[in-house]
């Protein structure tokens, strides 16, 4: 029977009063839904299991995906002893006791898997306390995870597993799952074609909320199938995955900045609201729209940086849902707005620089000279004052004698810098006559 953390070893007999997704628990791995670049003939954990040896690996995929299944269904496959643990109800004692436990059946000559479900959740330390009977081959450790492990996992963990990435589930394995669920319960869910396809749609790749939906709707009693307005009058809503601290914020975040670098408006847009929707900060947003505009735009597009501002000022001063019309413009200026990083490349050229020169004096007829002293010893002197000339434009040297003149700021032939472009043009003709005529 089931112990405190999940499944013991073996298959269990499942109730026909469970819940539909334990009812409709995989048995084998060919049952395992929209995962068969893993568990297919071909497939990394497929050939494992034809060669009769595990590796330790780590599953990473979505929720509802089929991670605890595969583990469960693995140590089936190759004759291993089943250990399910869960990284959110264990400490360090159930830790021990678990690898006592694997250290007692290799006695008898059999192997454990050992699955720890939730595994990112293990501390740094907790991590490192699986290395010494990993490496001896006490357990084969298979871990879920539904975070990056390159950033939840130690890389000396890391380096004794295989990574197995788990796919959202598709339409179809979705609608494969619904039709497994009505063979089960023997007659057909109690929606229209329409509700059907919007349920799948609902489920946004987790088999385990779909399976959870239709087992409300096969338990209510209706005298005609549920349209989509009915169907979503009666069921919850599935709040999009989204963690304002893990992976999936910087991966809509980094699809935002891209879109809106690739002048996309209608992918920025998209990106945008799967944000917000999902609850991000207003002015989290806004903030990475004032960068892009700086890092992005630049001279390119002066208001670029104006507009965002605005949004910020207007939404700040309205509130949501109103002043989120605003940051919408504001994403769909910087979209639509010609594109320069010069600014973005010229700060990185000149902190290079200025670190590479250290503390270099300026010259000195560009030094203010308050006192008798400063006069005497020569600051300020020979400073051409550019408003006195003809044009306004001096032509002096402002750098200190020790660098060369470098070019720093580069503006792109877009937008506004095309016009910039003229100016500094104009002012080097301007410096190599003077230089010429002196």
């Amino acid at each position: 029977m089931p112990d405190l953390f999940g499944e013991s070893e073996g298959q269990i007999s499942v109730p026909g009063n469970s819940p539909l997704a334990d009812r409709l628990r995989p048995t084998s791995l060919s049952d395992i839904i929209g995962q068969e670049h893993l568990t297919g003939p071909d497939g990394a954990i497929g050939r494992m299991v034809a060669a009769g040896k595990l590796s330790s690996m780590i599953l990473w995929g979505p929720p509802g995906t089929g991670k605890t299944s595969i583990a469960r269904l693995l140590a089936d496959a190759v004759g291993m002893h089943y250990k399910p643990i869960s990284a959110v109800f264990s400490g360090v004692a159930d830790l021990k006791k678990a690898f006592a436990e694997a250290e007692t059946m290799a006695r008898t000559g059999k192997q454990t898997l050992l699955f720890v479900d939730e595994i990112h959740r293990f501390n740094r330390a907790q991590q490192d306390g699986f290395l010494p009977f990993v490496e001896s081959g006490v357990v084969t450790l298979v871990g879920a995870t539904t975070e990056n492990p390159s950033f939840e996992l130690n890389a000396a963990l890391l380096s004794r597993t295989q990574v197995m990435v788990l796919h959202r589930l598709d339409d179809a394995a979705l609608a494969t799952l619904l039709k497994r669920a009505e063979d089960v319960e023997q007659r057909p869910l109690p929606v229209t074609d329409d509700a059907r396809s919007a349920l799948i749609s609902s489920a946004d790749g987790d088999g385990r909320f779909l399976l959870n939906q239709a087992e409300t709707l096969f338990s209510i009693a209706l005298d005609n199938p549920l349209d989509p307005p009915a169907m979503a009058a009666l069921l919850q809503k599935r709040m999009p995955v989204y963690d304002k601290d893990r992976e999936g914020h910087y991966n809509l975040i980094s699809a935002l900045h891209k879109s809106l670098r690739g002048s996309d408006p209608q992918a920025a847009l998209y990106w945008m609201a799967r944000t917000l929707v999902a609850g991000e900060e207003p002015l989290y947003v806004l903030r990475r729209l004032v960068r892009f505009a700086s890092e992005d735009i630049g001279l390119a597009d002066p208001n670029a940086l104006v507009q965002c501002l605005a949004a910020k000022d207007a939404y700040e001063f309205l509130g949501s849902p109103e002043g989120e019309l605003a940051i919408v413009q504001a994403c769909l200026y910087l979209a639509t707005a010609p594109k320069s990083n010069a600014a973005y490349m010229a700060q990185k050229s000149a902190w290079r620089l200025a670190r590479d020169t250290g503390s270099l004096t300026p010259p000195a007829h560009i030094l203010n000279a308050p006192t008798k002293l400063m006069k005497e010893i020569g600051y300020g002197k020979g400073y051409a004052y550019d408003h006195d000339a003809d044009d306004g434009f001096s032509g002096a040297n402002y750098w200190p004698e020790e660098v060369a003149t470098t070019q720093l700021y580069q503006p792109k032939e877009r937008g506004f810098e095309r016009k910039i472009i003229e100016r500094l043009r104009y002012w080097d003709d301007l410096r190599k006559s003077r230089s010429s005529d002196g």
